[in-house]
């Protein structure tokens, strides 16, 4: 069965501590962190996820933090975003000039090295870095925004990944982030995601528990 990663992007700042209890039932937290340069729009730093990792420290212990950098320049903060508490830091391939060096210095602060793909990029970018991903998030949608519609050709490429993680008998997780809901959810599985990341989808849910449960049962094997 697959993981389910709430993302905060979609939930109510003002309470933020509430919404992350009100998603206990998911297995992941996710942390959309933009800079307004990678993409249009400007969310949180550090501080925030922080803040999360309180929250989740207090109400839902088992699930991870997981923060998903769309910045520039990422390097820069990797050691913030650690010690705020994030357990797994993804970085986009598209920004990091030396990949490589970037994947290493986050498994080097004791965190779970990911990195993501936008739409439109190749899986092929990671093949001589496969090795040090803990994660591949591929994008589903174009990343800076919430409540997209879901884009359908990333699923040959989600397919393709996960044959290549296979053959080398890597344990890197693929998660997929955009347009997931409880009734597409068993096409990302079947494709060979293992992390499925849903923000309007369970946020804009009137009892997100139960919608948290449909995801996790539509995305049996």
């Amino acid at each position: 069965m697959a993981l389910v990663a709430p993302s905060i992007l979609s939930a109510d700042f003002g309470h933020l501590a509430r919404d992350i209890g009100s998603v206990a039932a998911a297995d992941w937290i996710h942390v959309d962190v933009m800079d307004g340069r990678f993409v249009p729009n400007i969310t949180i730093g550090p501080p925030v996820v922080q803040a999360v990792r309180r929250a989740r420290d207090e109400l839902a212990p088992h699930m991870v933090v997981d923060c998903h950098l769309m910045i520039v320049e990422p390097d820069r903060y990797l050691e913030d975003f650690a010690k705020a508490g994030a357990q797994v830091i993804t970085v986009h391939v598209e920004v990091c000039t030396h990949l490589d060096r970037s994947l290493q210095a986050i498994r080097g602060l004791g965190v779970q090295a990911g990195v993501s793909l936008n739409p439109h990029t190749s899986e092929a970018a990671l093949d001589y870095v496969l090795e040090l991903c803990d994660l591949v998030l591929v994008m589903s949608v174009n990343p800076g925004f919430g409540g997209q519609s879901l884009i359908e050709r990333v699923f040959p490429k989600i397919e393709r990944l996960r044959a290549r993680i296979d053959a080398l008998g890597l344990p890197a997780k693929i998660q997929v982030d955009g347009g997931v809901k409880a009734d597409n959810a068993w096409r990302f599985v079947e494709a060979g995601a293992d992390v499925l990341v849903s923000g309007s989808g369970v946020f804009g849910a009137k009892d997100r528990a139960a919608e948290i449960r449909k995801i996790q049962e539509a995305a049996r094997p």
